[in-house]
Order: structure tokens, then sequence, then C-alpha cells
């Protein structure tokens, strides 16, 4: 049976994942590559470990006087909590991606890193400071990604497009995207059976819009911002 405390934990795991959730949700609006599902599992699982570290050892007391030993037992939560951001310095890591001369994924793992924190800090029963935390951090993603929108402003954005057999089709978008001001960094090609996908670094000026830039394009596609 859970006892009244032990209702609290659950409480604040789920408090905490809920927070992943509202910060993930920006990320995945943005179709980056950790959206809402990664967000409530890193601030869950923060708060969990946070938990752990915070009660799981004052019981060491209470044993260690009924097997009649010292009952000072010094606990530190601190060591265990302090492996959450070195652990989630290894995922974070994984969401970064270099091609060529462009750095991506770089905001995202910052926000993984910051989302573990948010379930720390509501694991260790600090509700205000976590849920404040989390609509300030989703504050700043949304103001300042709008600040890289401003008036002539280019954003590097990643264009895949798949299952291509059309020989001509470099020729084709490379025409397409020039009438529309948009520049091409730089490509690459995979090449499968019958058919190659192509992914293309390009500059989008803001005054583009997304539908009429690839209304053109037959094939499937996928379009994610650097940011």
């Amino acid at each position: 049976m859970f006892n009244a405390q032990e209702v609290l934990y659950i409480v604040r795991i789920v408090v905490a994942g809920l927070c992943g959730i509202i910060v993930g949700l920006e990320r995945r609006n943005r179709s980056k590559e950790a959206g809402i599902r990664t967000h409530f599992v890193v601030a869950s699982g923060a708060a969990i470990i946070m938990i752990v570290s915070k009660y799981a050892f004052f019981d060491a007391a209470e044993i260690a006087r009924i097997a009649g030993g010292s009952t000072e037992v010094r606990v530190d939560p601190s060591r265990v909590a302090s492996t959450i951001a070195s652990g989630i310095g290894f995922l974070g890591a994984g969401m970064i991606f270099v091609h060529k001369n462009t750095i991506t994924g770089l905001t995202t793992a910052a926000g993984i890193w910051a989302t573990s924190g948010i379930g720390m800090a509501i694991g260790s029963g600090m509700f205000v400071l976590g849920i404040g935390s989390t609509f300030v951090i989703l504050l700043a993603q949304i103001l300042l990604h709008l600040n890289h929108k401003n008036k002539n402003q280019i954003e590097t954005r990643l264009l895949t497009v798949f299952g291509v057999d059309d020989v001509g089709f470099r020729n084709w978008i490379e025409e397409e995207l020039k009438n529309q001001k948009i520049t091409i960094q730089s490509f690459s090609v995979e090449k499968n059976e019958n058919s190659k996908n192509y992914t293309f670094t390009i500059e989008v000026p803001d005054f583009v819009d997304d539908e009429e830039m690839l209304s053109k394009i037959d094939y499937n596609y996928d379009l994610r911002s650097t940011l």
C-alpha cells in the first residue's frame, strides 16, 4: 500500500513529466529530433533519481541501530543527483550533428540538459522553482527564435528529399531554390538501390513561405531548422 509520502513522490514525478512535455512541445513544433517523449522521460527520470537520492538512504541509520551499530550515518543526496548532470551530457551529445560547416542540435541538447534540471528541482520538492523554470525556458525559446526571424534575417535549414529517381532532379531543384532567393550552402547524396536521397543545407530568407518553397517537390521530404 502507498503511504502519503509515496503518493507525493508520484505527484512530483508526474508534475516533472508534464513540465518536460511543455518544453518538448516547442521542440516538436520545430521538427527537432528530441520532442515530447524525450523531454518527458528526461524530466521524469531526473525526478525519480532525485527522489531516490534525497530520501532512499535515510533508513540506513535505523538499520544500523537495529544491528547494534552506530546511528550516525552520513547521507549525501548530492552524490547520486550529481550523476544526472554527467549522464545527460551523453544524451545531449548524441543530438548534436556536424554536417560540413553546419552544426545542428545544440539548442535541443541544451534543452534536454535544462529539462533534467527541472526534473531535479521538482523531484526535490521545489515545485515553484521547477514549474517557473519551465516557463522561463519555454518563453526564452519562443522569443529568441522570433528574434532570429526579424527583417532580412536568413535562417539555415536542412532539406532532405527521399526516393528521387529523376536524373535531372538536382539541377531542377537548384534552379527552383535559386529563383526563390534561396542559397544552397552544401549538399550530399545517399544512393539507394533504385533511387537517391538528397540532403541540402540551405539559407532561407525570412520572406520565403515554406509551403510555397516545397510545393513543386513530388517526393517525400523533411525540412528542419538548425537552431
